[in-house]
């Protein structure tokens, strides 16, 4: 089922990408939304499930995803947070950009290892999370004028759509004692990639009420998952 749900999140994104792909302010939109959700999620459920074990020092880690983050984002060039420019009109993506979003998406799905709630806020994260950056990948790949739907380019979406559930498959073979450095890696990712949406500068420095407005939204959606998720099971694969 969370496989699924995973693959699901990245055609979705990708469908909505090839037919609203034009609409640069939506895509921007569904960012900010997204980013506003992440950041709740990842205070309100990653990093006390990674502060409240019983390992020390697990901010390093934290720190460390967000270092990982800034080494990807120089392969990706911030294709995360909706920087992308076409370059020329291939619709082929840098490899170097492919690299870095599977491994990012990759690293995300390593804690879904074990997990076989649905309505689990971090996998809720995730699959929120999927959406924009698939509308973009999207955009990029199906929605020129002389684009094509070639070979490379579905290959290209369906090794972005099953990065996390590999990452999910090779995590039931990691040690679960380690589940807690996992999380707090991609704790320093969520972070990295929400703060750099929510906080990149509006123009003149002016305030964006619709920008606050999407924040606002996407942080109280996180917080109603969180209200209304049962958290007596969580730490169960710890």
């Amino acid at each position: 089922m969370i496989f699924i749900l995973l693959i699901l999140s990245v055609v979705a994104g990708v469908f909505l990408g090839k037919y609203f792909g034009q609409k640069e302010k939506f895509s921007k939109n569904l960012l900010i939304l997204s980013a506003g959700f992440l950041i709740t999620i990842c205070l309100n459920e990653v990093f006390p499930q990674v502060y409240t074990s019983d390992i020390g020092n697990l901010g390093i880690f934290v720190i460390g995803g967000v270092l990982l983050q800034m080494i990807l984002e120089a392969l990706t060039k911030g294709f995360e947070h909706g920087h992308f420019h076409h370059h020329g009109e291939s619709n082929i993506l840098p490899m170097a950009l492919m690299v870095g979003l599977f491994i990012h998406a990759f690293i995300e799905g390593i804690p879904l290892a074990n997990e076989t709630d649905p309505f689990s806020p971090y996998l809720l994260g995730i699959l929120f999370h999927n959406l924009p950056i698939s509308f973009i990948l999207g955009a990029f790949l199906f929605n020129r004028t002389n684009s094509k739907v070639s070979y490379p380019s579905i290959l290209i979406v369906a090794l972005f759509a099953l990065a996390s559930p590999f990452g999910m498959l090779l995590g039931n073979y990691f040690n679960p004692a380690w589940q807690p450095y996992f999380l707090a890696i991609v704790g320093g990712i969520f972070l990295h990639i929400s703060s750099v949406i929510i906080f990149e500068s509006n123009k003149n420095h002016n305030i964006d009420w619709s920008k606050i407005g999407l924040v606002i939204l996407g942080v109280s959606l996180a917080l109603m998952m969180h209200l209304f998720h049962d958290h007596s099971h969580v730490g169960h694969h710890h």
